[in-house]
């Protein structure tokens, strides 16, 4: 990932509040090379042949998820921050708080398109608080019938079942100043696969 710590340190800027600006080539405009140079880098870190379909939240996460499922040969699915009149169906829904916008938005998956028997990849572009990640993880947690007691053990119609959850940081900002950015580790994939 010496690439993608390159064009951060090279690009990126941390703006007031702590939000980290990299739409030079992540999240506005995108570099799709280094896109699919990071979903090579991915499929180091989980058995690809296993998944059935990545997940994201809108919207800075799909050109990232889309190149990975594209890849993968699995479709993407993102939650959707507002219910359209195209979903018919049932939702799945998790209330988050979003770091950027500062304010409680709810993540919205259509029950048709995430089941109990689908292998999950997590992708977000950048973790601030976990928010995203948590709420993506919860839209999971209702496919598959249970709701969490704590990771790694939920429970489903009674009996305790284990949720295998697999969290890995690609690089990390190690410190902040309005301007200028210090990477360690950023990206953060969570792999999920029922048992």
């Amino acid at each position: 990932m010496e690439l993608l710590q390159e064009r951060i340190r090279r690009e990126g800027r941390v703006l007031p509040g702590n939000i980290v600006k990299v739409d030079g080539f992540l999240n506005h405009r995108v570099d799709t090379r280094l896109l699919e140079d990071i979903a090579d880098e991915f499929a180091k870190y989980f058995d690809t042949s296993k998944i059935t379909v990545v997940l994201t939240a809108e919207a800075s996460g799909i050109a990232l998820a889309t190149i990975c499922a594209q890849k993968y040969g699995v479709p993407m699915l993102f939650a959707k921050k507002a219910k359209s009149d195209n979903i018919e169906s049932g939702l799945y829904q998790s209330e988050v708080f979003s770091y950027t916008y500062k304010k409680r938005v709810t993540l919205l998956v259509s029950q048709e398109w995430l089941n109990a028997d689908d292998h999950v990849l997590i992708i977000d572009d950048f973790m601030a608080n976990g928010e995203a990640v948590r709420g993506l993880c919860d839209l999971v947690f209702g496919a598959i019938g249970f709701q969490p007691l704590e990771l790694p053990f939920g429970q489903r119609n009674g009996e305790r079942v284990i949720v295998a959850f697999e969290i890995r940081t690609v690089h990390k900002l190690t410190s902040l100043h309005v301007g200028t950015t210090s990477i360690r580790n950023m990206l953060w994939l969570v792999n999920y696969a029922n048992a």
